[in-house]
């Protein structure tokens, strides 16, 4: 079991967070995933046709967190959230990257509904998760730089586990350690929003097409919630 946790200086700093956390055991990640396959290329094919587009930072729901980054100190606009630089990035190829049924799932469901997302394979995660501010003396690995040591500064919000930092500012960028694979097969999923009370309805319907994604390729699925007045839960 691991429980999730939002730090209390993170839970006042940013009232209106609410992440959810949905974990999925069992998981297969060496079948074909139809379902997510369909998904991706139907909002290529949307994108093409110029009848859909992703977020930008003009919107409500990347501006939030534009104002969240500069809140902890980090330019959102030379550092981006991920939500922020997986929609640029379709924008101008006008694909999203392929890496594994799982990742691809979560950056559908991300880029469909505004938010960002990401996972930590539940197997590689030490001890308890926690959302906080940063002291300056953890150590990250990122994600595909294996051989990397970085340390977050000072009051960057970080998720941490008891081995060190598994995103760094906030959602940029996910560690190495906890990367998502075929091979994983407990995985905790996250989907997040700063302004709870205008978008709280999207996540919850995120949740739900990821469970969607997920369902026939896997044993089980929950969703768990995280917010400033519940700020604690359990997987």
């Amino acid at each position: 079991m691991t429980t999730f946790r939002i730090g209390p200086a993170v839970a006042e700093a940013f009232p209106g967070t609410l992440v959810v956390i949905v974990t999925a055991t069992g998981l297969r990640g060496h079948e074909l995933w139809p379902a997510t396959t369909v998904a991706l290329q139907d909002l290529e094919q949307q994108l093409a046709a110029g009848v859909w587009r992703p977020a930008d930072e003009s919107d409500p729901r990347i501006e939030a967190w534009h104002t969240a980054y500069r809140a902890f100190g980090t330019n959102p606009r030379r550092i981006r959230p991920s939500v922020d630089a997986l929609g640029r990035r379709m924008a101008k190829t006008g694909a999203l990257p392929r890496i594994n049924p799982a990742v691809d799932s979560y950056n559908t469901v991300s880029v469909r509904h505004g938010l960002p997302a990401g996972a930590f394979d539940l197997d590689h995660v030490t001890g308890d998760v926690e959302i906080r501010h940063a002291d300056g003396t953890e150590t990250f690995t990122p994600l595909g730089a294996a051989d990397t040591v970085e340390h977050p500064k000072p009051g960057e919000v970080v998720y941490t586990d008891t081995t060190g930092v598994l995103t760094r500012h906030w959602n940029h960028r996910d560690a190495h350690r906890t990367r998502v694979t075929e091979k994983s097969t407990h995985v905790a999923f996250l989907l997040e929003t700063v302004a709870a009370t205008r978008d709280g309805h999207l996540l919850r319907a995120a949740a739900d097409d990821l469970r969607t994604l997920l369902g026939p390729h896997c044993e089980h699925s929950t969703a768990h919630y995280l917010s400033p007045a519940h700020s604690e839960t359990t997987v």
